[in-house]
């Protein structure tokens, strides 16, 4: 098989050239870990910078009279943007920040279960703990093996860890470390039969996929903007169903703090807030670009890449691929016993980087350690046979003989 043009892209045509051009990314660094920091393109990073002129040509006129207009501007498009009523909707930096904020005024109680699955953020999993420790609830942690068939086997999974103590369950809908699909309506809708809360994970989710979170109807929600939204990064959104919003506060209390929800999270002292203000603009770059053609581009390059890295080490997934269970990231299982603590992951993802320019994500999950793949416009094929190269190199000196 010919080995890519590096610059060229058949799975986004002609015009790739040009497209990658709009991201300022070192050309020399295969950029493959989309998924952890997301990539800023150079005209969404002009919207922001013509924010912070704003600010700066008169601080005290632009957060008295310009930033709360122009804030309720933005937040009302990135709530119409991922289909969130605007009244449960707020801006926050992250969605880690999101998941402690709910944690934070959920008023556990002794003998509440906190459910999570083993797909969990690992940030998200050390705030429950803690919440959890405070309040003498326990942490349950309900085990979903990587499907043999279908997506349904997900939610049986999750929902087996439901008991009668069960107060919350986090539910991913794009895994960090897996970058499974969960198939979260479903999920939602047995929880709330259960009498369980929900609260969904999607931080990996707005752009990359088409979100309604009126039609999920969880009880909490968060996602972030500065990932597959391409926006500046410290932007995301939590939002927060009717019933439960008068208990719902930011982590900082300010000056709009007995204004009700959405003014209390509007103002958390003096800070930059063009990341928020920058979201529309993010939108609508990314929309530029066609939201169908950059998703089906990112879903056939990533499932094109994994298939190229598998070629060059030698490795067959044992897991279902079925169609809806990957989008913009997959996974590549790397030879046992090669990743077996984040710490390992880091250090094999440093060599990847430092010998070979290369950056790529890298985990352990269950008893294995895993590549994760991203797949954005900026990439190409050319970017995953370098990868592939690269790990296949690396994997030889590990396992060769020494004398």
């Amino acid at each position: 098989m010919p080995s890519p043009n590096p610059q060229e892209n058949p799975l986004w045509g002609s015009d790739w050239p040009e497209v990658r051009a709009l991201w300022p990314l070192d050309p020399a660094i295969a950029h493959l870990n989309h998924g952890s920091f997301g990539a800023v393109p150079t005209p969404v990073l002009e919207a922001q910078e013509r924010w912070r002129r704003k600010t700066e040509a008169d601080p005290n006129r632009f957060f008295w009279e310009v930033l709360p207009g122009a804030l309720e501007e933005a937040r009302r498009a990135a709530a119409a943007f991922v289909h969130a009523d605007p009244e449960g909707f707020v801006f926050v930096p992250n969605a880690t920040t999101a998941v402690n904020t709910v944690l934070a005024r959920l008023d556990l109680r002794a003998g509440d279960e906190v459910l999570l699955t083993d797909h969990v953020y690992g940030a998200l999993r050390l705030a429950a703990e803690r919440a959890c420790d405070r309040a003498g609830a326990t942490v349950a942690i309900s085990p979903v093996p990587l499907p043999a068939d279908r997506p349904e086997e997900l939610a049986d999974a999750v929902l087996a860890g439901v008991s009668r103590r069960t107060r919350l369950a986090i539910v991913e809908h794009i895994a960090s470390p897996t970058a499974l699909v969960f198939p979260v309506g479903e999920i939602v809708r047995r929880l709330r039969d259960a009498g369980v809360l929900s609260l969904v994970d999607a931080a990996h989710c707005p752009g990359m996929i088409d979100v309604d979170v009126a039609a999920l109807a969880p009880d909490f929600w968060t996602g972030n903007f500065h990932k597959w939204v391409c926006s500046p990064r410290g932007s995301a959104g939590l939002a927060v169903a009717p019933e439960h919003r008068h208990r719902i506060a930011p982590l900082v209390t300010s000056w709009e703090a007995d204004k009700g929800f959405v003014p209390s999270f509007g103002w958390i002292g003096t800070d930059d807030y063009t990341a928020y203000l920058t979201v529309p603009d993010a939108a609508a770059f990314m929309a530029g670009l066609g939201w169908d053609r950059l998703r089906r581009h990112n879903r056939e390059l990533a499932r094109l890449g994994r298939e190229m890295v598998r070629e060059a080490i030698g490795i067959r997934a044992d897991w279902s691929e079925a169609d809806g269970l990957f989008e913009a990231m997959t996974i590549v299982a790397l030879p046992a016993g090669v990743v077996t603590t984040m710490d390992e992951g880091r250090a094999l993802s440093v060599r990847l980087l430092r010998e070979h320019g290369v950056v790529a994500a890298i985990f352990p999950w269950g008893e294995r350690g895993f590549l994760r793949l991203s797949a954005q416009a900026y990439n190409a094929p050319a970017d995953y046979e370098r990868l592939g190269a690269a790990l296949a190199t690396i994997l030889r000196r590990e396992t060769a003989p020494r004398n």
